[in-house]
């Protein structure tokens, strides 16, 4: 809980130490109307993006064109801003939007846009935050939004898109995923520092990332919603995700059949699974589907079969299968050297 409550202290500074939740309380409500406003334009009715009062106008302010934008909040040409690369969300819901646009057409963009200057064109920006609101505002026929600028390097860019989507709720399990991807690949977090910056525990940083495991079109069944990111994590267990993701999808099964559906296939085929070591946990069918997915993980990485077994009493153990002398040894090496400086 702390580390969301510093996560959210850390963007509200992005519109400056004392600005808080009513941010958005200095900033023209009504930049210049286009030809198809009916009248003041709107915010989104979510949160910061869609809330009722999300940035809503202080008593007594007007919001007419012209007045004195908050600190470092300017009106600029909706022709000036574009979205950024580093936007992990890469869907937005055609209805919501068209909603949205209704709204801001009837009351204004209330809540600015963050934006850094452009590196590429001199005298635009990169949207880092507010994307469904220029989107909107761009259908209701605006020419210009509010929107505060800030110099951000490519990882902060990432890192507060990221954080704000979450926050939202706007991601979808594969968006969050991939935005995950992006910054330990690209600017090379680790799990633990990564799950520190979007306020996350590591182990759903760690199960989030597997689901970029799986085949496409099961990746695609999550991004569209037909499969939860539960059933998508039951799946990463079996050999042929795609055919149960199908099956599930086509009966309609909940995430806790699709775990008993996973646990079945995997207790099939019992000879390719390491032997389970006398008082020992559970049997594969017992077991949750982050650990097996956990036991494929870890047995990929050593190139030897592994079972992982919990404990009621929160411990557990790790079975490690080796087939030789030789491979008993490369673990002793392995365990000697220490911990891998990769995470």
């Amino acid at each position: 809980m702390a580390k969301r409550q510093t996560l959210g202290r850390g963007l509200s500074a992005l519109f400056g130490e004392d600005d808080g939740p009513g941010v958005a309380h200095d900033v023209p409500a009504t930049p210049s109307a286009g030809p198809h406003s009916s009248g003041p334009h709107s915010s989104d009715p979510r949160s910061s993006d869609d809330g009722p009062d999300a940035g809503a106008l202080a008593d007594g302010e007007t919001g007419a064109a012209g007045a004195p934008a908050g600190r470092g909040v300017r009106l600029i040409a909706v022709d000036r801003l574009a979205p950024s690369p580093y936007q992990p969300r890469r869907t937005f819901d055609e209805a919501g939007l068209e909603e949205l646009a209704e709204s801001v057409r009837a009351r204004g963009v209330l809540q600015p846009l963050l934006a850094r200057p452009s590196a590429s064109h001199p005298g635009h920006f990169e949207i880092v935050a507010g994307e469904r609101r220029w989107r909107a505002a761009q259908r209701a026929g605006l020419h210009e939004v509010p929107v505060l600028t800030r110099d951000l390097t490519d990882r902060e860019t990432l890192e507060v898109a990221l954080v704000e989507n979450l926050q939202r709720q706007d991601l979808n399990p594969i968006e969050e995923a991939d935005g995950y991807r992006r910054l330990i690949e690209e600017f090379e977090h680790s799990q633990e520092i990564l799950a520190e910056v979007v306020g996350k525990s590591r182990s759903h940083v760690a199960n989030t990332l597997r689901l970029l495991q799986l085949p496409s079109g099961v990746r695609d069944m999550v991004s569209e919603g037909a499969l939860s990111a539960g059933h998508a994590r039951a799946l990463l267990t079996l050999d042929n995700p795609t055919v149960f993701a199908e099956e599930v999808v086509r009966k309609g099964l909940s995430v806790r059949q699709t775990e008993a559906l996973a646990r079945q296939a995997a207790s099939r085929p019992a000879q390719t699974r390491p032997r389970k070591a006398r008082g020992s946990g559970a049997d594969a069918a017992d077991k949750d589907a982050d650990t097996l997915a956990l036991e494929r993980d870890l047995g990929a990485q050593l190139g030897m079969a592994v079972s992982i077994d919990p404990k009621p009493n929160g411990g557990g153990a790790v079975t490690i299968a080796w087939q030789s002398l030789a491979q008993l040894d490369e673990i002793l090496a392995r365990l000697s050297a220490g911990p891998s400086a990769a995470d």
